[in-house]
């Protein structure tokens, strides 16, 4: 499943890599996300649970920025398992500074799935992928308002 979009967030592009590399709030903004540990340098332990349609699933595995270039650009690296299915998934995130006040964060990447989360149906799984990124949107504009 390809993933893109993008959304202009209210601050400068420092304050929104700032956040995006504070597993505190990284994981309040995330939608489903429960835990965020860091592990070593840029890898973190990640454990959430997300609704999908009738399934549930608690989902573990690891989280890893890589190829970070402060405060432009980093790829998110992401293998989740769960009884459900299981999710691998590289996502090149990048911020665009559009002036002193505000932020272009786009997103651009992959997501392979296996299990019932496969056979769930690309359509279903657009549509919750779409759902959860206009929630991080909305969570991370409330935090942005927290930390201002």
């Amino acid at each position: 499943m390809e993933l893109t979009g993008s959304h202009t967030l209210n601050a400068p592009a420092q304050k929104i890599w700032d956040m995006l590399m504070t597993p505190d709030i990284l994981a309040k903004v995330t939608p489903g996300i429960s835990r965020l540990d860091l592990e070593s340098e840029g890898i973190y332990k990640a454990i959430a649970e997300v609704k999908i349609g009738p399934v549930c699933g608690k989902f573990e595995g690891k989280a890893e920025v890589a190829d970070p270039v402060p405060p432009e650009s980093f790829t998110l690296k992401v293998q989740q398992n769960s009884k459900i299915g299981n999710v691998d998934a590289s996502i090149r995130m990048v911020l665009k500074s559009l002036n002193d006040t505000q932020t272009e964060l786009s997103f651009e990447g992959s997501a392979y799935m296996s299990g019932l989360l496969a056979r769930t149906g690309n359509r279903v799984m657009s549509g919750v992928a779409g759902s959860l990124t206009k929630q991080f949107f909305k969570n991370f504009e409330e935090e942005l308002t927290v930390n201002s």
